[in-house]
């Protein structure tokens, strides 16, 4: 049942994950998953950039450079990470919304379609039994640089994908009850 895959989506990061590729066909389960988001005034604001392989390796470079290019002070540890993380993953998606060029509706609108376009994608993975997460690191200001981006397209984040071994810790959250007033 969905509600089942709604409680066990968990963030699974790179250190988790095993070296083994993720399948060309689950990740077009995946983005399937994620083209099937409500979107206000059908613009289908999500764009999805798949990278495997050397592409993978080639993000990894590109973001620890510019982290040493843009941070007056940049660490050694977070150097290596940007490097590692990239390879660690089977797959990464880079997630991007591209602004309805008429703005005919809030830009928030067509983050919030992308977001949920991830949602949907975070649902998938959990049900394939896929770990992921998204990152968001203030880097992804740069991505023009390192993709072709459309006029109007903006990188909100990357979508880090790979098999991992053993469970998942329950995550503890708050009561839904003490967020909702009843009017």
């Amino acid at each position: 049942m969905i509600f089942d895959v709604i409680k066990e989506r968990r963030s699974v990061f790179p250190a988790q994950y095993i070296d083994t590729p993720i399948s060309k066909e689950d990740i077009s389960k995946v983005l399937e998953a994620a083209n099937c988001a409500p979107t206000h005034k059908k613009t289908e604001p999500w764009r999805f950039k798949v990278l495997q392989g050397e592409a993978k390796d080639k993000l990894g470079l590109f973001l620890s450079l510019k982290y040493m290019e843009t941070d007056p002070k940049p660490k050694q540890f977070k150097v290596e990470k940007l490097i590692s993380n990239p390879k660690k993953a089977g797959a990464i998606i880079a997630i991007c919304m591209q602004r309805d060029p008429k703005e005919s509706l809030p830009e928030w609108e067509e983050v919030a379609a992308t977001a949920m376009a991830v949602q949907n994608m975070w649902l998938c993975c959990t049900h394939l039994g896929i770990g992921c997460y998204w990152s968001s690191p203030g880097l992804i200001q740069y991505m023009d640089d390192f993709f072709d981006l459309n006029e109007g397209e903006k990188c909100l984040g990357f979508f880090y994908m790979g098999n991992y071994e053993g469970e998942i810790p329950e995550v503890d959250r708050g009561s839904w009850e003490e967020k909702v007033t009843w009017m």
